[in-house]
């Protein structure tokens, strides 16, 4: 005789619970949301009417002459291009470099691996400071060019130490099964390792093209001699204190001035942190399903 499936009726406690939980995301939600709904609203105002105030998460009069001017400003255009070219080299060699090394220190015939964790782990801990660093840059012929955006970030300890670690709980047989087949630590490390380290790889490509994106000091203290290598952050921290009146001369002179006439500082601000935001933020829909696949992509099964 079939069994009856009997239907689940909630509880008092679980219908306020369910409504509790529902009402606090919502809270949460529109928290997160509406400060970018309030940037985004104001960056398509337009510019005289947002002068009175009053602009929440709806343009009042729409417009998108923020933008046309905006993208007048020769600057954001270069800097958008150094900026997507050094994010997607920083993150490619920032990967690359990361999972060689953690690879290597994750090898346990390998005789230096101790001495090299050491090592790393004292970096993250201990700097030399702004000054020797800037020394060492200029020493070795890195002022005014690209390299700067790559070179010296590449290695990062933590992310080293991230990716030996999820290596680790990787089943060694894998590995030693390889080796009977005759398959080189390349051959290894390109073929079995990489791909089981989906889920630890999108998450430092995230870190490494969010931390590329979002730099501007180097192109402060390193190429603010070289306009052509600018950095669409450094033009935006430009733009934030020529509006705000904090410097006078750090601006391109007349080209910024007549894009000030026409919209007002509170416009140029919101529209370029749109532009400098949103790209950026289209990343993580890309790698946000090697984080739900999480470590069951590596699973071995009996």
């Amino acid at each position: 005789m079939a069994r009856t499936k009997t239907a689940f009726k909630p509880t008092l406690s679980d219908r306020v619970f369910d409504i509790f939980n529902f009402t606090f995301m919502m809270l949460v939600m529109i928290v997160t949301l509406y400060p970018f709904l309030n940037v985004l609203a104001i960056s398509l105002n337009d510019s005289v009417d947002t002068v009175r105030g009053g602009i929440y998460i709806w343009p009042r009069e729409f417009t998108l002459e923020n933008y046309v001017q905006i993208f007048k400003y020769e600057g954001l255009i270069t800097g958008s291009k150094i900026t997507i070219l050094r994010t997607l080299a920083g993150t490619f060699l920032g990967l690359l470099s990361g999972t060689m090394l953690g690879y290597v220190l994750s090898r346990m015939d390998f005789q230096g691996r101790k001495f090299m964790s050491t090592f790393l782990a004292l970096t993250m801990y201990f700097s030399g400071g702004m000054i020797p660093v800037f020394i060492l840059i200029r020493d070795l012929n890195m002022m005014n060019s690209f390299l700067v955006y790559i070179i010296p970030g590449m290695v990062s300890a933590f992310n080293v130490f991230v990716i030996r670690s999820f290596i680790d709980s990787l089943p060694y047989s894998l590995q030693e099964s390889a080796k009977l087949d005759g398959a080189s630590d390349f051959t290894i490390y390109y073929r079995i390792i990489l791909p089981l380290c989906k889920p630890v790889l999108a998450t430092i490509a995230l870190f490494l093209a969010v931390g590329q994106w979002n730099s501007w000091l180097d192109t402060y203290l390193y190429n603010g001699n070289a306009p052509h290598l600018t950095t669409l952050q450094f033009e935006l921290m430009k733009v934030l204190q020529s509006t705000q009146g904090q410097t006078s001369g750090m601006m391109s002179g007349q080209n910024m001035a007549e894009i000030v006439k026409q919209v007002s500082p509170e416009s140029i601000k919101m529209a370029i942190t749109i532009v400098v935001t949103v790209p950026i933020l289209l990343v993580y829909p890309f790698l946000q399903r090697y984080f739900v696949k999480g470590m069951t992509l590596g699973a071995v099964k009996s």
